[in-house]
């Protein structure tokens, strides 16, 4: 097995839930390789690395060894490995950290006075 498509590789180790979902970001321009979008279609081989946005961060991985179907998430190292920059999952938690990521529609009085204590508007 020399290569397969991008798609089912990052369906395949556990990035996205299902294949539809892979191949959807594939679709918006969210994976990339070597700086360019690459279409779900596109075969991958052992060594190149892919760049995903995935939300607030963006993920770098390292295809070690391609692979046709699902393994377990105790596999995946086996696979591939994650070359995301520790500053990627420190921006995730931050925002994970803040108050004000789930808020829907006005804040109330008191939400929008912790807001502004936190963002230093208050000054």
């Amino acid at each position: 097995m020399e290569a397969v498509r991008i798609d089912k590789y990052l369906w395949s180790v556990r990035l996205f839930k299902t294949r539809s979902q892979a191949t959807d970001a594939c679709r918006a321009g969210r994976v990339k390789i070597d700086g360019d979008a690459v279409k779900a279609s596109r075969e991958i081989k052992a060594g190149q690395e892919i760049n995903i946005h995935m939300g607030a961060i963006t993920k770098t991985i390292k295809v070690i060894e391609v692979l046709q179907k699902r393994v377990g998430a105790k596999l995946v190292p086996e696979y591939m490995q994650d070359l995301t920059p520790e500053e990627e999952y420190q921006k995730l938690e931050m925002i994970k950290q803040s108050p004000f990521v789930k808020r829907k529609g006005r804040p109330t009085k008191k939400e929008r006075r912790d807001m502004d204590e936190w963002f230093g508007w208050d000054e």
